[in-house]
C-alpha cells in the first residue's frame, strides 16, 4: 500500500487526460483528490481527477450548467460525511424522518445524473458511529443516530441495486477494519473540515481506484495456487497425507479458512488453477483422500503438477484458458518462486504473502484483487465452462485438420434481442472482454437498458452450445441506425469462443438483419487499445473496404455469406 506522501509525489507527474472523475464532497476533499490522482497514475488510468470546492454537491448536480455536465465527465464521486450529517440531524425537529429525507436527496442526485448515461456514480456509504445519547439501547431506539445511520446504509445498498450506473464504495468497511479513531481526527476536522486522516487516505483512494479499474475492464479472472505450505502446511511428498497440517486444530485451521475463501471466489465466478512442483498423483492425493480438504479436484479448471519451472507452467495455463496474463493472480509461499514468476511474467499479479501463514487470508482479502461492478447467474457456471474448454483443447490435439475439429464440435448458436434477463450478463461481458472488442466501449446495466429502449438502435446478443456444453451468452453487437445505414457502435465477443467460427456466423446474421431493415450499407470502426490488436483487420477479413484510418464499410448487396461450422439452434 502506497502512503500519502508517495501518492502526492506520483500525482505531480500526471498530465491532462481526456476524461474526468469529479469529486463532490460536503467536507474538504483536496487531499482525497491528490491520493486518487496518485493511484490513477500508478495504475496507468488515463482519467483526470477534478476536485470541486468545499460543499458543492447540490450546486454541481442540480445545476445543469455546472462543470460536472461537461462531456468529459465520466465518473462522479459523492462523499457525504457522517460528521456533517450528524450536525444537520441534531438541529432537525423531526428526527424520525430526517434520514428518509437524506435518502430522498441521494436518489435525487442519482436520478439527475442518470439522465447522462455516460456518467458513472461512485457513492460513499456512511461511517456509523454512536453519540451514546441512548447508551447501549441506541440499536433499538428509532430516533438514535446510530440506529438511523445504519438503516440509511441499508437503504443506500438496496436502492443502488436498481441503478446500473451507481457503485457503492463501502467506506464503512474501512472503519470496521481500523476503527473510527484512526480514520477520523477531531482536531483536523475542527481546523480544516478534513474527515479522513492522511494515514488512511490511501486506503480510500485505492477503493475508488478499484471500482474505476473494474468499470474499465481491468479485472482479475483467475487465481493460480501453489500447494505445499500454501493450501496446506507441510510438504505432501515428504510428510505424506497424514503429516500435512490441515483441519480445525492448530495451524491447520489457517489453511482451511483460506480454502473456504477460495471456494467462495470460485462460486462467484473466479477461476481456480493449481501450479505445483510435484508428481501429479502425489499432488492430487489430498484433494481425493484428506477429510479436511475444502477444495476438491473439480473446483479447479486446470491442475498442473510436474517438475518444470512454475513460470513455464503458468504460461501453459494461460494459453489453454486464453485469458490475459494481467487477469491472473499467483499465490505461493516461496519467495524464490514468487520472484521467478514476477520476473518472467511482468503482467501477472504475485502478492507478497506474509511469512506467517495465519496472515495469508487477511492479507489477500485486504488487497481486494477481485473487485467487480456486476454479477450474473452465469458466473456460477464459469468453472464448468472453462473445464469444458480444456476438453475442447485436448480434443483439438487429436485432429490434423482444424475444419474437421470445428465440425466435430456440433456447434449451435442463437441470436436474441436485448432483454431484462440478459442485461447483467451483457454489461458484464462489456467489462470483461478486451481482445475481441472493436471499440472497447464499456456498458453499465443502465446503458444496456437505455439501448434496449431506444428505437434508433438494433441490439442483439448471441449464445453458443457444442457437444461439450453451453457457453451461454458470448457476444453481442449494437447497431446505430443512421437513415438507411447501420453503424456498428459496439461489437465484442468472449475470448472463450475465438477461432470457433462465431465471428463469421455473427456477421452473416448482421447482414440478414440489414436486409430485413432495408439497410443499404454497414459501417464499422476499429478503435485500437492495448489489448484488441487481434481484431484490427477483422473487417477486412470479412469483406469490408477501409475508407479511412480504422473505418470500414460494405454495401449490403455486395456481401457474400461467410463459411462457418456454427448452425442455428433449433
Amino acid at each position: 500500500m502506497l502512503n500519502f506522501l508517495e501518492l502526492k509525489k506520483i500525482s505531480k507527474c500526471r498530465k491532462s487526460y481526456s476524461n474526468n472523475l469529479i469529486i463532490l464532497s460536503d467536507s474538504a476533499s483536496q487531499f482525497l483528490s491528490t491520493a486518487i490522482s496518485g493511484y490513477f497514475e500508478n495504475e496507468h488510468i488515463d482519467i483526470q481527477v477534478v476536485d470541486t470546492d468545499y460543499n458543492q454537491i447540490d450546486l454541481q448536480i442540480l445545476d445543469e450548467n455546472s462543470i460536472l455536465y461537461e462531456s468529459k465527465t465520466k465518473y462522479v464521486v459523492i462523499y457525504m460525511s457522517s460528521e456533517m450529517l450528524y450536525y444537520e440531524y441534531a438541529k432537525s425537529i423531526n428526527k424520525s424522518t430526517f434520514f428518509e429525507k437524506v435518502m430522498d436527496k441521494i436518489l435525487l442526485y442519482w436520478n439527475k445524473l442518470q439522465k447522462n448515461t455516460n456518467i458513472k456514480i461512485i457513492q460513499f456509504d456512511f461511517l456509523p458511529f454512536d453519540d451514546f445519547v441512548y447508551g447501549n439501547l441506541s440499536f433499538k431506539v428509532k430516533e438514535s443516530f446510530f440506529s438511523q445511520i445504519n438503516l440509511l446504509n441499508k437503504q443506500v445498498y438496496e436502492n443502488a441495486s436498481n441503478y446500473g450506473n451507481v457503485f457503492i464504495y463501502k467506506f464503512s468497511s474501512l472503519q470496521n477494519d481500523f476503527g473510527r479513531k484512526n480514520i477520523f481526527d477531531y482536531k483536523m476536522y475542527a481546523m480544516a473540515k478534513l474527515t479522513i486522516t492522511q494515514e488512511y487516505l490511501p486506503f480510500v483512494a485505492k477503493g475508488v481506484t478499484d471500482i474505476v479499474k473494474a468499470s474499465l475492464g481491468k479485472i482479475k479472472k483467475c487465481i493460480i495456487c501453489d500447494l505445499d505450505n500454501t493450501l496446506w502446511g507441510g510438504i505432501i511428498g515428504d510428510d505424506g497425507i497424514d503429516g500435512i497440517e490441515l483441519g480445525e486444530l492448530g495451524i491447520g485451521q489457517v489453511y482451511v479458512k483460506l480454502q473456504i475463501w477460495l471456494k467462495l471466489l470460485k462460486e462467484r465466478g473466479i477461476l481456480l488453477a493449481v501450479c505445483s512442483k510435484n508428481n501429479l498423483e502425489t499432488a492430487q492425493e489430498p484433494f481425493i483422500k484428506h477429510p479436511d480438504m475444502v477444495l476438491k479436484l473439480d473446483d479447479f479448471v486446470m491442475f498442473v503438477a510436474n517438475w518444470d519451472d512454475k513460470a513455464s507452467n503458468i504460461k501453459y495455463i494461460q494459453k489453454v484458458l486464453n485469458i490475459g496474463m494481467d487477469s491472473m493472480v499467483f499465490i505461493d509461499d516461496n519467495p524464490f518462486e514468487r520472484n521467478l514468476v514476477r520476473t518472467s511474467i511482468p503482467d501477472i499479479t504475485v502478492p507478497e504473502l506474509p511469512e506467517d501463514p495465519s496472515q495469508y487470508l487477511d492479507y489477500l482479502q485486504q488487497l481486494n484483487l477481485f473487485e467487480t461492478i456486476n454479477y450474473s447467474e452465469n458466473d456460477k457456471a464459469r468453472t464448468k465452462q472453462y473445464q469444458e474448454e480444456v476438453g475442447r483443447v485436448n480434443l483439438e490435439k487429436q485432429f490434423t485438420n482444424y475444419d474437421d475439429y470445428l465440425l466435430s464440435l456440433n456447434m449451435t448458436a442463437k441470436m436474441c434481442s436485448f432483454d431484462s434477463y440478459s442485461t447483467p450478463r451483457i454489461s458484464q461481458l462489456s467489462q470483461r472482454s478486451n481482445q475481441f472488442n472493436l471499440r472497447t466501449i464499456r456498458l453499465t446495466e443502465s446503458d444496456v437498458e437505455h439501448i434496449s429502449n431506444d428505437s434508433t438502435y438494433v441490439s442483439k446478443y448471441f449464445t453458443l452450445k457444442d457437444k461439450f456444453g453451453d457457453y451461454g451468452l458470448i457476444s453481442y453487437f449494437v447497431l446505430k441506425k443512421l437513415g438507411n445505414v447501420f453503424f456498428i457502435e459496439n461489437w465484442l465477443m468472449s475470448c472463450r469462443v475465438l477461432k470457433r467460427g462465431m465471428e463469421e456466423y455473427i456477421i452473416n446474421k448482421l447482414f440478414d438483419l440489414a436486409r430485413v431493415n432495408s439497410i443499404y450499407k454497414i459501417i464499422g470502426e476499429y478503435i485500437p487499445s492495448n489489448k484488441n490488436s487481434m481484431v484490427k483487420d477483422i473487417y477486412k477479413k470479412l469483406g469490408f473496404k477501409e475508407t479511412s484510418s480504422c473505418c470500414f464499410e460494405l454495401e449490403v448487396d455486395k456481401y457474400i455469406n461467410k463459411k462457418t461450422f456454427v448452425k442455428d439452434e433449433e
